[in-house]
């Protein structure tokens, strides 16, 4: 398939409960553009960290104290991220009156990962760079359930299968090493149900937040082949 050429820059969040298959959506989007690329937080902390860039340090005196690190840090490492690519303007700062202009060149597209996670962050967030596309992935809950109920690992290295759709060659054993399959400690239901409480508790602010913005698009399916399709047409219609 050849790749579609974009028309303008993609700047985009994707918005779902745990178990939805956030993860797999971003990979397979950026297969298809690779125009795309990933703006992960949680990974520009753990670089920075890692390399013990001034930010890196004092994001690691919080850590280490069993403190969150604030929002200004965070959004201070994704604005260094776009710079370093030359995707805003280089004078940018977080402390600005108004957001950064963005550039159009549609190779600055990105998919951000692991923030804004409230509205009070998405507000931050606007401040320094416009979102445009805010993807909600919708999942019923008991199709949730029932994928971390097959969910099976070799917790060695990380490899996960699934009784359902992704099973082992052999039942309960890895298919590399053949050494037995377990359960997460966390994969019970009640965990999980728990955890998807709290997403919708802290989800909907920030859904309605972008929704008033105009860039929230809302997709549902019961699997992430049911949703790709859908999700790749609205794509194409607003970027390609």
């Amino acid at each position: 398939m050849a790749t579609k050429e974009f028309k303008k820059a993609a700047r985009i969040i994707l918005v779902g409960a745990p178990g939805v298959g956030k993860g797999t959506q971003a990979e397979r989007l950026m297969k298809r553009y690779p125009q795309l690329s990933a703006v992960s937080s949680g990974d520009l902390l753990r670089e920075s960290v890692r390399n013990k860039t001034p930010l890196g340090l004092e994001a690691d005196s919080f850590i280490r104290a069993g403190n969150l690190v604030p929002d200004e840090m965070i959004l201070k490492l994704i604005l260094n991220e776009l710079k370093s690519k030359r995707w805003v303007s280089s004078q940018s700062s977080v402390t600005d009156a108004s957001p950064a202009e963005p550039s159009k060149n549609p190779s600055a597209s990105f998919i951000l990962d692991g923030f804004p996670r409230t509205a009070a962050q998405a507000s931050r967030l606007d401040s320094l760079i416009p979102i445009n596309l805010v993807v909600s992935l919708i999942t019923p809950v008991n199709i949730i359930l029932s994928r971390i109920a097959s969910r099976w690992v070799h917790a060695p290295s990380g490899r996960v299968y699934n009784t359902d759709f992704n099973a082992p060659k052999v039942a309960g054993k890895d298919d590399i090493t053949g050494e037995l399959l377990t359960k997460r400690t966390d994969d019970d239901e009640e965990t999980w149900k728990s955890r998807l409480r709290k997403f919708d508790e802290t989800s909907q602010p920030l859904l309605e937040h972008y929704d008033r913005k105009g860039v929230l698009w809302t997709v549902k399916g019961n699997s992430s082949d049911e949703i790709s399709p859908k999700l790749f047409q609205e794509f194409e219609s607003r970027f390609a």
